[in-house]
């Protein structure tokens, strides 16, 4: 991941309101949520949720698709997990073995 990427993607979260979001959507998983739905979950105004949406649309931390007349948000796995892979890439110089469980937190036990 480019390191303009990497930091679209922090500045995006850096923000209470759009960290909220990504983790509402990352909880709720890959069935995602209307723009309707997150807007009455997070309490927050149509036109200040598509801002938030829109940034971390950029950012690729989340996507969005249409079915019939709702725009339905839902992480974007690929995004997050690259943003992921750039933070530990590096971790522990080297020394895979002191970063414990680091890796499988992140990635699951595939990584190991």
């Amino acid at each position: 991941m480019e390191t303009t990427k990497v930091v679209a993607a922090l500045s995006a979260l850096a923000q209470d309101t759009r960290l909220g979001i990504f983790r509402l959507l990352v909880r709720t998983g890959p069935s995602g949520l209307s723009a309707g739905l997150i807007a009455k979950e997070m309490g927050v105004v149509a036109s200040t949720l598509s801002h938030h949406l829109g940034l971390l649309e950029q950012a690729e931390l989340v996507q969005s698709s249409r079915r019939g007349r709702n725009v339905i948000y839902t992480t974007n796995l690929e995004g997050i997990r690259a943003l992921l892979t750039f933070l530990i890439q590096d971790c522990c110089g080297g020394r895979p073995e002191l970063c414990g469980d680091l890796r499988t937190v992140a990635f699951g036990s595939a990584a190991e």
